[in-house]
């Protein structure tokens, strides 16, 4: 099996009511959908920033404004799945209304939920811990690394 590393740009959104923006995410097209931060994969030739924007836009219909700060980044490194991941987490102002048009077609749902349900809500430990911690205090600049997306080996500094 080919390796694959691919690096992650994903938006912490929070509306006037303080709810954070996640995303309904069917990616094998089975009905499954999981929550994530609306985001995606940095594609060949462009910035952090850019994808960030790009992704915003294509999963949720909103437009980036300015990015406020680097919440946390995480790194994932499955060998049992042969393939790495960084991922940045960015706190954004944004403009617009909710109107997902996702071009790959996996994105089945978009809207601000309560910061307690988070945790409910997102199965995956990599994508779900580093939410749940920054959104609980707001601590800016961790870094996380994980040794698969099962949570397996979680560190933070």
């Amino acid at each position: 099996m080919a390796r694959r590393e691919f690096v992650v740009a994903a938006a912490i959104l929070l509306d006037a009511k303080g709810r954070v923006l996640l995303v309904g995410n069917d990616w094998q097209g089975f009905g499954n959908v999981r929550y994530t931060l609306p985001g995606g994969v940095v594609e060949r030739g462009e910035s952090t920033l850019d994808a960030l924007a790009r992704e915003v836009k294509e999963e949720t219909g909103l437009v980036i404004k300015r990015v406020e700060h680097l919440a946390y980044s995480v790194h994932v490194e499955d060998v049992r799945r042969n393939d790495r991941a960084l991922s940045f987490a960015f706190v954004a102002s944004y403009d617009g209304l909710l109107n997902p048009r996702d071009p790959d077609g996996f994105i089945v749902e978009a809207r601000f939920f309560p910061v307690e349900e988070v945790e409910r809500l997102i199965p995956i430990p990599p994508i779900r811990e580093p939410l749940a911690n920054y959104l609980r205090d707001g601590k800016t600049g961790r870094f996380y690394s994980y040794a698969g997306w099962d949570g397996r080996g979680g560190k933070s500094v």
